[in-house]
């Protein structure tokens, strides 16, 4: 009972984080409860392993659904991300504020325009490979490094306003590796 309990509270847990990562790809929210809760499959896998490579795959099928539902809002972001100067850089000892919360993530990420948002997101937050983002975001490498220079600059000027309080505990909402300081 407690067993069964723990595996549909990680499934609701599994697919309310789908939600969001296609909410932040969209930011539409009926497409993304449509393309998570597509996605999202309540399937006993014999092994962890298997588990955790399918939940990768369901983020993998998340992306990619929810970069085509928005595939022309994203050519048009790409066009203004060609024209835009990169300036400044992001701060080299910059932290994240301790009590940075999710809401605050979410708000800083959707006040950043589509593509520099979306790069963002494929290359920091999950880890995609160059070559695989540029095939999503069917954009040339050069353009999608402008795009996240972009992206980490307003993100960090838009979360610098957190408290500066050194912590090393993990940010549970973060699914990078990264810790809150």
């Amino acid at each position: 009972m407690i067993e069964t309990a723990r595996s549909a509270e990680d499934i609701k847990k599994h697919a309310a984080d789908l939600y969001w990562l296609a909410f932040l790809l969209t930011e539409r929210q009926d497409l993304s409860i449509e393309i998570a809760s597509d996605t999202a499959v309540s399937g006993d896998y014999a092994s962890p392993f298997f588990t955790d490579w399918m939940r990768g795959w369901q983020r993998r099928l998340v992306i990619g659904r929810a970069l085509s539902a928005i595939h022309a809002e994203l050519a048009d972001s790409a066009g203004r991300t060609e024209l835009a100067r990169v300036h400044g850089s992001t701060p080299r000892k910059w932290l994240l504020g301790p009590d940075t919360t999710k809401a605050d993530l979410e708000q800083a990420l959707l006040a950043i325009d589509l593509f520099p948002r979306a790069a963002l997101l494929l290359l920091v937050f999950e880890g995609i490979r160059m070559a695989d983002a540029a095939t999503l975001l069917d954009a040339n490498p050069a353009l999608i490094r402008k795009a996240q220079a972009i992206g980490l600059r307003e993100l960090t000027a838009r979360l610098a306003g957190t408290s500066r309080k050194a912590r090393k505990e993990p940010c549970f909402w973060l699914r990078t590796t990264a810790a809150c300081h």
